[in-house]
């Protein structure tokens, strides 16, 4: 927002001491009213506020509304057509293309709407291994996105390094600033363009934080494994006493990826996006941006914990405007309510985002049929046609247009929208680092048992704890193992503190043709979505898949 006052706002004097002298002229913005750089989470929080941009609840968090897009907008999403890059780029559902001179003339009439507008500037980097990390400069309207993406991203720890900054990418998000279908080759008012060639990701329409941060995971997972590094949507903790037993939880939003690594007896890495090099694994961010809608602090102490701090911003979270205390069960705005912090505000988070690598790989799965076994482990084949499939439920509000019924889903990589290569450039480099490391790989069920979306219900999070717990310290490779005759994955009988018939899933179904109509329904559509990517996949991983 604008100044509500036009009056001087609280860091207007300090708002060019951290400036870098790579300048914004730079990147053809100019006559901006106030540029305010780099300022610190102090600063932006009284500006935000200043702003009327959010508010402050008990404890100390921001909270701040995203207007009518609670989640992101997937298919507002474009790649500008060039020759130089337009041969890597697996163009399709995701990737759609965009005309280079629409881009231009749209980032023209973007610019122009700023001038004798005030923006905020967050120089950061992507990547705590240095040999990979990616330079970005975000220029912000609101100043409660620039304190989002100093909470996401790493941040440089000197003036001398503000001063020197040299942005390899630049992402310019006005939430104000909307396209028109008609004349700039959008779909629709709101838009986020990739140009991988002028380096340039400019964003408008929408004021949904997440796509600052995907648009620069997108990035990532074009570069980097272009550079021979494994580029990933996962979370990733270690075991603090052995720096190469390392595991990683793939899934997309609201499969558990955040909840699940963030476990008390091991030390975390980072929560959703990570690279895999010859050196191990490495965070892309410095912080985690959870949901937590029906959050428990029972059940997630560390996250509940996290959203009661300052410096912490919740998104679309409800709270009471008298007594300032939150509530984290109101999905009155949205399912997908959400908190930004940094990853020292879990306890016992890795300061250097960096480890060995991994021993387990878990695939997550929400299985809104509730006919998936709530653990099982896979072959090296097995695991890449999951990984290809990535199959799950979207859930409530993580995307426009979701409605309050999970969709049943295939996510290619678990991170479909992200992928910019075609997704056996992923699988390939998975299938080198899983053999030359010798990796246990497991699928997880967070969704539902005893039944379907409406009949059962979801696993309780203390069984799965108990899983992945036996799975990470080698225990559940002791018990005895049954081979699901359709998957062919194999399937544990017994694991400590979970009962026998939430290992298996039949056992828990009522109606037991009911549940063998559901799995069968479910394995043809692993087998009709595998389709697409049949040409091309090595003749194991196709028959690594169900038996319809």
């Amino acid at each position: 927002m604008t100044n509500p006052a036009n009056s001087t706002s609280p860091a207007q004097s300090i708002a060019q001491a951290r400036k870098a002298n790579y300048d914004l002229a730079k990147v053809g913005i100019s006559s901006v009213k106030n540029a305010y750089w780099n300022l610190t989470t102090d600063s932006l929080t009284e500006e935000a506020i200043f702003r009327l941009e959010g508010h402050l609840a008990a404890d100390g968090p921001l909270v701040a509304f995203t207007g009518k897009h609670t989640g992101r907008s997937a298919n507002d999403k474009f790649v500008v057509k060039h020759v130089d890059s337009e041969n890597n780029i697996w163009w399709g559902q995701y990737n759609k293309p965009f005309d280079e001179q629409k881009f231009d003339a749209l980032y023209k009439k973007m610019t122009e709407f700023m001038q004798d507008k005030d923006v905020f500037v967050q120089d950061v980097y992507a990547g705590a291994d240095e040999k990979y990390r990616l330079s970005v400069r975000f220029v912000t309207e609101y100043a409660w996105h620039a304190h989002f993406i100093r909470n996401m991203f790493i941040v440089p720890q000197s003036l001398e390094e503000h001063k020197n900054f040299m942005p390899e990418f630049t992402v310019v998000d006005m939430p104000s600033f909307k396209a028109n279908p008609e004349t700039d080759g959008t779909r629709s008012e709101t838009f986020i363009l990739l140009s991988f060639e002028k380096k340039l990701i400019i964003i408008g329409g929408t004021e949904y934080a997440g796509e600052m941060k995907k648009s620069i995971f997108t990035v990532l997972n074009y570069i980097l494994p272009l550079k021979g590094v494994m580029s990933m949507h996962c979370s990733a903790n270690v075991n603090p006493k052995d720096n190469n037993d390392v595991a990683l939880f793939f899934g997309l939003s609201g499969t558990g990826k955040t909840t699940l690594s963030a476990d008390p007896s091991r030390s975390l890495i980072g929560d959703d996006e990570h690279g895999w090099s010859d050196d191990g694994v490495f965070n892309y961010e410095g912080g985690c941006y959870a949901k937590v809608i029906n959050l428990s602090e029972s059940a997630e102490p560390q996250i509940f914990a996290a959203t009661h701090r300052f410096g912490t911003i919740l998104e679309n979270v409800a709270y009471d405007k008298v007594t300032r205390e939150i509530d984290l069960m109101d999905d009155s705005a949205t399912e997908n309510t959400r908190a930004s912090y940094p990853l020292e505000f879990i306890d016992n988070a890795v300061p250097e985002k960096r480890a060995g690598h991994p021993k387990n790989i878990i695939f997550l799965t929400c299985d809104a049929t509730g006919v998936m076994p709530p653990i099982a482990r896979l072959t090296t084949s097995q695991a890449l046609y999951q990984f290809i499939s990535g199959y799950t439920s979207k859930l409530a509000g993580t995307e426009a247009g979701l409605g309050k019924e999970p969709q049943a889903t295939f996510s290619a990589c678990f991170g479909g929208p992200f992928l910019v290569h075609h997704p056996s450039k992923y699988a390939e480099l998975l299938k080198q680092n899983i053999e030359k490391h010798n990796v246990t790989c497991w699928l997880v069920n967070t969704g539902w048992v005893g039944g379907a979306y409406g009949v059962g219900k979801r696993i309780s999070i203390k069984y799965t704890r108990a899983l992945l717990t036996a799975a990470l310290n080698g225990e559940l490779n002791k018990v005895k193992f049954n081979i699901d005759p359709v998957f062919g994955y194999e399937v544990p009988t017994s694991c400590p503190d979970v009962p026998a018939e939430v290992l298996d899933p039949s056992s828990s179904w009522a109606d037991k043709s009911a549940y063998e109509k559901g799995y069968k329904d479910l394995a043809k559509r692993f087998v009709d979505n595998f389709a697409k990517f049949a040409e091309g996949t090595a003749k194991e991983i196709l028959e690594a898949g169900p038996k319809v």
